[in-house]
């Protein structure tokens, strides 16, 4: 049985460290081109850093998972946070140094800490039951939406922190989060993942790849989170493109990441109500939607409302395929299923943010919008499918 004091405290514990490890990556995301186009030996690696962070979040998953199967959440979470610290350090240097690859280094790293962080929500999930499930997940998001706020407010407020080394401060500010995080973490009470309730044995991986119900939840978070990032990646470079101010661009982006994190308050109890797979599939119309406006004009309103409507949608079908993972192993699976999941995910995304460049150089703004619908009705049908059979 689970103890319902405990996973309510763990929620609390988690949203607070979400909302401290969701302000890496913006930190990273804002940052890490305009860094890179200052030290890269060649200005068409300026965005290198920012990819790298994306191959460590996916690389860093699997690992991250093993270590906290074998010794513990909170002990896993622990390990991240100095990840964390260590990442912001080496960034700062890389830029104290001059050292485009040093500063790489370092948001590689940030990347490793991202695996962590972004095993929050599964963490809360697997302490809670029923109904309180789907809304552990969607109140630790809710700590993403504080993250999504501090990040880019420590930009502004560090960025010229130390004199003569413009943005050297940011990266400091970054190390020291996680830092502060660490005392939060150390009240989490959670058993290593598997550890309660668990029998012997279990699927393999490619057991588990072969259930529907997996492969269903899965392909659907790496569809929202992929689309997402496709748009967004692509979206100030789109505004600039067509005669838009660098200011209104990341407008946009600060208004997107409000309207991915926002709904957090409502998503687990829509969910509750009508269900995981309903909830993913109006989040993955959303992000149809999203498109549709982005394919409708240029104006600076098309773009504000694609990258709002997007948030939204993301939040919806990420949040609900996030549950619906959590329904498919037994408790000795959960570390491979989850850390699998996050591979793909994660993976996925980091191949988009390549992607979008060369899309748009290739066919802009309205080929990546294109872009959006084959993957959205390749796995809308399963889905409605499911979502038909499933009590509301």
């Amino acid at each position: 049985m689970t103890d319902t004091p405990i996973a309510r405290r763990n929620i609390v514990v988690l949203t607070a460290a979400q909302a401290l490890g969701g302000a890496s990556a913006p930190i990273v995301m804002s940052l890490g081109g305009l860094v890179g186009h200052q030290l890269a030996p060649d200005p068409a690696m300026a965005t290198v850093p920012v990819s790298v962070f994306g191959l460590g979040l996916a690389v860093g998953t699997i690992p991250a998972a093993l270590i906290m199967r074998r010794f513990g959440r909170r002990t896993g979470y622990l390990l991240g946070a100095l990840f964390g610290v260590l990442a912001g350090g080496v960034a700062a240097f890389g830029i104290f140094a001059g050292a485009f690859w040093v500063f790489t280094c370092g948001t590689f790293i940030a990347g490793l800490y991202g695996a962590y962080v972004q095993s929050y929500r599964f963490a809360a999930a697997d302490a809670a039951e029923g109904a309180l499930k789907a809304k552990a997940i969607s109140w630790v998001m809710v700590g993403g939406l504080v993250g999504a706020v501090i990040g880019p407010q420590l930009v502004i407020w560090t960025r010229d922190a130390v004199a003569g080394t413009p943005f050297a401060g940011s990266f400091v500010s970054q190390a020291i989060l996680p830092l502060i995080a660490i005392p939060i973490l150390l009240q989490l009470r959670a058993p290593p993942i598997g550890e309660a309730g668990a029998q012997r044995g279990g699927r393999t991986l490619g057991q588990l790849l072969a259930s529907p119900r997996y492969v269903l939840a899965v392909s659907a978070g790496v569809v929202s989170y992929g689309l997402m990032a496709l748009l967004m990646t692509g979206a100030p470079l789109a505004m600039v493109e067509h005669g838009h101010s660098v200011g209104s661009a990341a407008l946009g982006i600060q208004w997107h990441l409000l309207a991915m994190f926002g709904p957090s308050f409502f998503t687990g109890k829509l969910m509750a109500r009508f269900g995981k797979e309903r909830v993913t599939a109006v989040g993955m119309a959303l992000i149809a939607v999203a498109a549709a406006i982005g394919l409708s004009g240029v104006a600076v309103a098309h773009f504000w409302a694609t990258l709002i409507v997007l948030g939204v949608g993301w939040n919806l079908s990420f949040i609900g395929a996030t549950a619906m993972v959590t329904d498919c192993p037994t408790p000795e699976e959960r570390a491979m299923a989850q850390g699998a999941n996050d591979f793909m995910v994660f993976g996925a995304t980091a191949a988009v943010s390549f992607l979008a460049g060369a899309a748009l150089n290739t066919g802009g703004w309205s080929l990546l919008n294109w872009m959006i619908f084959p993957p959205l009705a390749i796995i809308l049908v399963p889905l409605i499918w499911k979502a038909s059979r499933s009590p509301a």
